[in-house]
């Protein structure tokens, strides 16, 4: 079976919507937890979503967002007790 130029089309567009929904998640997630690895790959996948011309732009930019949030979020975790790691309570 042979794809045509628009079912290869349909197909990018397909997944780069699903990389944009992906990094919106992943973003989302990595707020509560693992935002060293979540952040990066959030703000990757949003990047990739965008240049290939995703239908859903606000996800794959509210993923970006969520993405740098991560970071600044681990940032500023980390420089409260000058460590990479951090924990809930005393």
């Amino acid at each position: 079976m042979e794809f045509t130029a628009s079912a290869r089309a349909r197909t990018g567009t397909r997944d780069a919507d699903g990389m944009a929904v992906a990094s919106f998640v992943l973003g989302l997630v990595g707020l509560l937890v693992l935002n060293i690895f979540l952040g990066p790959v959030s703000i990757v996948l949003a990047s990739l979503a965008l240049r290939r011309g995703t239908e859903r732009r606000g996800r794959a930019l509210l993923g970006l967002g969520l993405g740098v949030a991560d970071l600044l979020v681990l940032a500023v975790l980390a420089s409260a007790d000058d460590t990479v790691s951090w924990t809930f309570g005393g």
